[in-house]
């Protein structure tokens, strides 16, 4: 029972804490903690992007939607559509809403798996004293409270991730190669997994001159990234389709986030995003001397490529980073000192959260394509 128990709390924590950032619009309330809600209501959660753009390719799975929806990867729309499929056979789509409630049930349930992963990485390679509280802390970085609560790939991902990762340590690698297949198929920076992969593999055989042939497994990591590219052939008619979506490759050149004049950048008040490399630059330089050389590795090449990126939402790209942070300063985020700040702030985390879920959504005005 008491194996259980961390991971029965996590459950919760997150069941709780999802249901506090749904509250204003759970009730409809028009004024919420200072925020002016208009007409306020779940479908505020049901809009916030780009969780309705997977409803879309849910629906139809890329027959007949324009090429911009190849910018969504295949493998959450497939979870919507197994989410929804599994709500009719159990009756819980009576109001015709199951793509729209799969969508956030699913994000809300990796979320669970991915506290729940966490917690057991953190206990099995005995990272840190205290692995219940600094598994709650990596549930409360405000970008991630956010993106967890809507409809979005962001848990999904980090939780495939994370798993890949544990399994390349464990030498699983055909483990890590599958995790990280599909980690390739629900956002495409999953491909970084098999550069991290390889320079550790090189830097194992720098040392030992021996090779192993179970390396091989990590090769079903550009696998999948084939397989989202035979979908799109299959279902647009376009091997390319990804790359001719639209403009949504944000690798220009290091820091050009700092360019206001940039369609996804668009404001001058870039402090925070600062502040990110700061965070995660100090995160690679701390897990340089670890002996878990995945997590180095994944880091040095996630947080080169978050240098690249041109887009004003660098706290979500950089995401994958979180729990590497969280891992690398272990006493610090479980120090008396962060937990009650962290306490005491917790209700401006609820207010980021509120205010960005009632300004980051889709104009939708006819719902018919996305039930």
């Amino acid at each position: 029972m008491r194996r259980i128990y961390p991971y029965f709390t996590l459950t919760l924590l997150v069941f709780l804490s999802t249901l506090i950032v749904w509250l204003p619009f759970l009730i409809k309330s028009t004024q919420f903690a200072g925020l002016k809600i208009n007409k306020s209501g779940f479908d505020y959660l049901y809009r916030n992007y780009d969780g309705p753009l997977y409803v879309t390719a849910a629906k139809d799975f890329y027959a007949n939607t324009p090429k911009y929806f190849a910018a969504h990867l295949p493998f959450y729309p497939m979870l919507i559509k197994g989410g929804r499929e599994l709500m009719n056979i159990v009756g819980l789509n009576g109001d015709g809403l199951g793509y729209l409630k799969s969508m956030i049930s699913v994000n809300v349930l990796a979320t669970v798996a991915l506290a729940c992963l966490f917690y057991f990485i953190l206990r099995k390679f005995k990272l840190t004293s205290n692995p219940w509280l600094l598994t709650v802390v990596l549930l409360f970085l405000p970008r991630f409270l956010v993106v967890r609560s809507v409809g979005a790939p962001e848990s999904i991902f980090m939780f495939l991730t994370l798993a890949s990762l544990y399994s390349f340590e464990r030498e699983k690698y055909l483990l890590a190669g599958l995790f990280g297949g599909l980690a390739v198929m629900t956002k495409s920076p999953g491909i970084l997994l098999f550069g991290a992969y390889s320079l550790v593999i090189a830097e194992k055989l720098l040392k030992t001159k021996k090779i192993d042939y179970k390396w091989s497994g990590i090769l079903l990591i550009p696998l999948g990234l084939l397989g989202v590219f035979l979908i799109y052939w299959k279902q647009m008619g376009d091997f390319f389709a990804y790359f001719n979506s639209g403009d949504n490759i944000h690798l220009v050149f290091p820091f050009s986030v700092f360019d206001f004049q940039k369609t996804w950048i668009g404001t001058a008040w870039l402090e925070d995003v600062f502040f990110y490399f700061v965070l995660y630059a100090l995160t690679v330089i701390t897990l340089w001397k670890t002996k878990y050389r995945s997590f180095f590795y994944f880091s040095l090449v996630f947080f080169l490529a978050t240098l690249f990126i041109q887009h004003r939402d660098i706290a979500r790209y950089s995401l994958p980073l979180w729990p590497m942070a969280v891992i690398a300063f272990e006493k610090f985020f479980t120090s008396k000192k962060f937990l009650g700040v962290l306490a005491l702030v917790t209700f401006g985390i609820y207010m980021y959260a509120w205010n960005f879920i009632i300004y980051n959504i889709m104009p939708i005005a006819d719902w018919s394509p996305f039930l």
